[in-house]
């Protein structure tokens, strides 16, 4: 096994970065790997088309492994929303989705009820400021077939328990949107029926990455609906012919996905599962603790849960209006990065955030509070 300290040194993101949630600079072993296979692919020699070829079942190995579910369980996607429209139009009957989900879900649930044979969706609201399990368990009923939850509320970082998600929502279908939690969070994954996120953000592969893995009972009951070319059992048939769906998680699938695109998403998840998750987590949730006691320092309001267990990577800040410039520009004088939206400040987390970074902060925090926003 891997130690926090060797894998924070196999990354190169400088002092500052604080938007993991957003973009998670790639580490020095998905890097070379790109380079690596950019430059077979550019020679083309001989049998240089093998190790290209290869990495969509060294992909689907290494995302079954972290996940916790059999590589034909997995189907590469080139992002989280992509996989999230691909899987939702599969669905059908009612659908369940919080108010509080990514804009990812809700345009994937938009897009699969506008087909023809598309679910129904209805929503939940809250009691509070975030959804709770007891939101989702009081929301269920005899017409839900499928619940849909962001496991992190990108407006606040709050963090759904899936252990408790999966008891409440029972024997219907659960998909779980993962964007904002994997790479970052400790979670039963199998749990679920179905698994999306995308690999830019906490997993830090880059963008173009991304995947869905599925139960069994998934597979059984989702219609490859839109599946392409790279989801159909065979590519060569005669035009007047629709050829069968593939066998396994293949069917959720369009075009052919870009070799070097898994063989960083590959490159990445071995590097977790070396280190492993649940160490990954602790460091993480340990970072997100400095930012909070900084942000409480400086009297900052804070939008995400106090409790450890209930947030992820992400930290939440809620400025008034009248000091949210301030703020935006004090972090920014500072060198900063972070991402402000919507009237409030997010600040993400990774293993690679040091005293350097919380140093910044803290200066940026003491700007801010002072009304002096240059450095």
């Amino acid at each position: 096994m891997t130690s926090i300290p060797e894998h924070a040194a196999g990354f190169t993101d400088e002092a500052g970065y604080l938007d993991f949630a957003t973009r998670g600079p790639v580490g020095t072993a998905v890097a070379d790997e790109v380079r690596g296979l950019v430059d077979l692919q550019a020679r083309s020699r001989f049998g240089a088309g093998a190790a290209l070829d290869e990495q969509a079942g060294r992909v689907r190995r290494a995302v079954a492994a972290v996940v916790g579910v059999r590589a034909d369980q997995v189907a590469f996607q080139s992002s989280a929303a992509e996989g999230l429209l691909l899987v939702l139009s599969g669905l059908t009957g009612g659908l369940l989705l919080p108010t509080t989900s990514s804009t990812a879900v809700v345009l994937a649930v938009h897009g699969a009820a506008a087909t023809a044979s598309g679910p129904t969706p209805s929503v939940v609201r809250p009691a509070g400021d975030v959804v709770t399990v007891a939101d989702l368990a009081a929301a269920v009923t005899d017409e839900t077939a499928a619940v849909v939850v962001s496991l992190v509320d990108p407006r606040s970082g709050a963090l759904l328990d899936l252990a408790a998600v999966r008891e409440a929502v029972g024997d219907r279908l659960l998909v779980v949107d993962a964007d904002e939690a994997f790479g970052v969070v400790d979670a039963p994954w199998a749990l679920a029926d179905v698994v999306v996120a995308g690999g830019q953000a906490g997993v830090r592969a880059g963008a173009g990455t991304g995947f869905a893995t599925f139960s069994d009972r998934a597979l059984a009951r989702l219609r490859p609906a839109l599946r392409g070319v790279a989801g159909s059992a065979a590519t060569a048939v005669a035009p007047a012919l629709v050829p069968a769906p593939a066998a396994d998680a293949d069917a959720h699938r369009l075009g052919p996905a870009d070799p070097i695109a898994q063989a960083r998403l590959a490159t990445a998840l071995e590097g977790l599962a070396e280190v492993g998750q649940a160490a990954v987590a602790a460091a993480v949730a340990d970072r997100a603790a400095r930012v909070v006691d900084l942000a409480d320092a400086a009297a900052m309001p804070v939008l995400t849960p106090r409790v450890a267990a209930e947030r992820a990577g992400t930290i939440v800040l809620a400025p008034e209006p009248a000091e949210l410039t301030a703020l935006a520009a004090a972090l920014h004088n500072h060198g900063i990065t972070a991402t402000v939206r919507e009237g409030t400040v997010r600040l993400s987390v990774h293993v690679t955030t040091g005293e350097a970074t919380f140093g910044l902060l803290r200066d940026a925090f003491t700007a801010a509070a002072a009304g002096t926003t240059w450095a």
